[in-house]
């Protein structure tokens, strides 16, 4: 599955997009519910984090890269 969005090879540099993505955000909000403006995932097949792009994200993240996701075959 080909993503757009922004790719790391550590969970601490996702983990740090994450916090600058919220915190540009202003995230989270005393009282609220919302931690994060976006999350990570980990691609265990590939075995890399990602942040999908959602708009206004290249603000503080900067340009997205397009990469393959290996998906799990889940009818074996």
């Amino acid at each position: 599955m080909t993503i757009t969005g922004y790719k790391y090879t550590t969970e601490e540099q996702a983990i740090a997009a994450r916090k600058a993505a919220a915190d540009y955000k202003g995230y989270p909000v005393p009282g609220g519910e919302t931690l994060y403006w976006v999350d990570y995932n980990y691609s265990e097949l590939d075995d890399f984090y990602y942040i999908r792009y959602v708009d206004g994200l290249e603000a503080v993240l900067g340009e997205t890269t397009e990469f393959e996701v290996t998906v799990p075959d889940l009818e074996a």
